[in-house]
This record gives C-alpha cells, structure tokens and sequence, in this order.
C-alpha cells in the first residue's frame, strides 16, 4: 500500500504486539507463501458437522473439538478468505490455538467451500452476510450463550466487517478481528490485475473455476454460466461480472464491488473491532486504509510495515513463529476470557 506511511498515521496503542518479519523473509511474497510452506501438517483433528440452511443449502462446520461437549467454553469463529477451508494454513492453525487457549473454535465454511458443491443456485461474496448471521444465532440457540467472537481472514473479513455494521448493537458477536480484508473491492480487484499480482488472481481464479465447475456438473444450471462460457473467464472481475454478481442481484463486478465493500460501514461498528493490515499485501491498495479520525473509539486498526497477505510470518526458519496466532489470541482473550 502506498498512500500513507504507517509512521506518519496515529494508530491505537498495540504494546509489545507489533510485527517483525522472518529476518530475510520480509519480502510480501515471501511473507503471503510461506505459510503455506510452514504449515504442511495439520495437528488438528476437526469434528465436522452439517448446518442445513432455510432454504435447502447447507454449509459445513469444523470445530476444534465437539461442541456439544464443550457448551460452556468461550467461542471463536472463523470466517476463511477466497476459496479457503480448514485446510488453510491460517484456520487450522488459528483453530489449534484456540483449543490451546481453552475457546471451542469453529470454521464455518461458505458455500460450497468444505469440498462438496452447494446446492443453490448462488455461492458467497464479500458482503454475503445471511448465512453468517444464521450460524451466529443457531449457534446460541443450540449451544446456549457464551461469549463470542470471529476471525475474519480476506473476503471473509471484509464480510465480517460488512455484518458487524450492518447489525451494529444487534451484532450477536462480543468482539470481532478481521486480517488482510479488501475493505474497498473494487481497487484491490484493480490491483490483482498489475504486476506480479496478477500470478495470485491466475491462483485464485482457477480455484473458482475448478469449484464452479464441480457445482455445474454436479448441480446443473445452478449457475448463470455454462461450462464453456466458464473456462472462457480470464479474470477475477470476468468471473465477477458473470457469476458472482448475477447469482446474487448485482448489475453487474463493478455493482458488486461498490455496493459490497465493508470500508463505509465501519463507521455504524459498535462491538470492540480489531482491524490488521500489511502495508505491503500484494492485493491491496492504500484504498483500504481507513479515515482513523472517522473510526469510532471501539475499533482498533493495526498497520504493520510487513507482512504480505494474511503471512506475518516471524521468528527464525528453525523456529517460525505465526505471529497472528499469538496478536489474535492476546487481543481476544480481553472479551472472551474476562
């Protein structure tokens, strides 16, 4: 991001939480891959359950350990990023933590994300926000009320931050954190298309498409393209223009991208909100950095110098250290543990 310098912006205090890059790894691409090189292994076993949903869909959950057995821990849940799961580097790896600290963890995974195509005749988006409200309210139903509260990682944070202003007091959700979020879609959508960021749309552009045909061939005509017109899209605002916004009533990517981006609704957050951004993601652009004179005294935003996208990657090579996993916990556990 190049708008402003992190050093000449007034931020809420972060104590001793600040970040620093893997020594010789503080390169954003380095940063934004090397977890996925880190975290190969996967220590958690999940305890998957099915959520049906209102209207014939469903979406998949992976808790850290069976919520009916752990009813009176506190909550956190994950809200993944573009075609992210469990297996993502970044949720299990939260999840373990989670455990580690004494919280039930959950990921709830968007549609037709958990490996199996949804049903419906729509997917998620960055502002699709119903069945995440959903969740949040069966989950208090079923299990009883414990304090609460969710992760938001990328598009799953730019959602998380679009419900906790759409719903403001409302919000069922104690405190909320969101990592890495393209806040303002339509100029990160322009930035994947610039130099070496366009390797990551190429990246996430084939998961959507491989996802997309495994839902037409398994549900056909459940999405407004057919094959052929699928593997014609050559990029993220194609597949936007085509799929995204016409399964869900928008004119059109560009309708999609100004009528869905969480940054102008900030304002109306009234739960306790911490905001992470890498002044160096690769998907973003300094259109992302908030007004902090326009954020009320609830959220906290955090710009770190480094960091890539959704990496934070420190400590040694010997010994990394996922410095996420340590900022989240210790900010959380102030509404969750007290």
């Amino acid at each position: 991001m190049d708008r402003t310098s992190p050093l000449n912006m007034k931020f809420s205090p972060t104590g001793d939480y600040s970040f620093n890059p893997m020594p010789g790894m503080g390169n954003p691409h380095l940063q934004t891959l090397l977890p996925r090189l880190i975290r190969r292994r996967i220590y958690l076993q999940p305890h998957w359950q099915r959520l049906e949903l209102p209207d014939g869909d469903f979406v998949d959950l992976a808790w850290s350990e069976d919520p009916a057995l752990a009813r009176d821990k506190p909550r956190a849940v994950l809200f993944h990023g573009l075609e992210g799961s469990f297996h993502s580097p970044y949720a299990h790896g939260l999840l373990q933590k989670w455990k580690e600290c004494g919280w039930l963890g959950v990921v709830m995974h968007f549609r037709g994300c958990s490996g199996e195509p949804n049903r419906m005749q729509r997917i998620y988006h960055s502002a699709e926000t119903s069945d995440a409200s959903y969740f949040l309210q069966w989950m208090q139903d079923t299990l009883g009320k414990m304090p609460t509260a969710a992760v938001g990682v990328s598009l799953g944070g730019n959602m998380l931050a679009y419900l906790m202003g759409q719903q403001a007091d409302d919000c069922l959700l104690d405190a909320g954190v969101v990592v890495s979020a393209p806040l303002m879609l339509e100029p990160c959508s322009e930035r994947l298309e610039q130099g070496f960021s366009r390797v990551y749309q190429r990246y996430l552009l084939n998961l959507l498409k491989q996802n997309a045909e495994r839902k037409l061939r398994r549900w056909p005509g459940t999405l407004p393209v057919d094959l052929l017109q699928l593997k014609a899209l050559k990029k993220l605002r194609d597949f936007d223009d085509a799929i995204t916004a016409r399964a869900h009533g928008f004119s059109n990517a560009l309708d999609y991208y100004r009528r869905c981006s969480a940054l102008p609704l900030l304002p109306a957050i009234t739960k306790p909100l911490l905001i992470i951004h890498a002044q160096d993601d690769p998907f973003m652009t300094g259109a992302v950095i908030p007004e902090l004179s326009r954020l009320p005294a609830n959220i906290e935003y955090q710009l770190t110098q480094n960091g890539g996208h959704v990496g934070f990657v420190g400590g040694t090579l010997r010994q990394p250290k996922m410095w996420l996993e340590q900022r989240i916990p210790q900010w959380l556990s102030h509404y969750l543990d007290n």
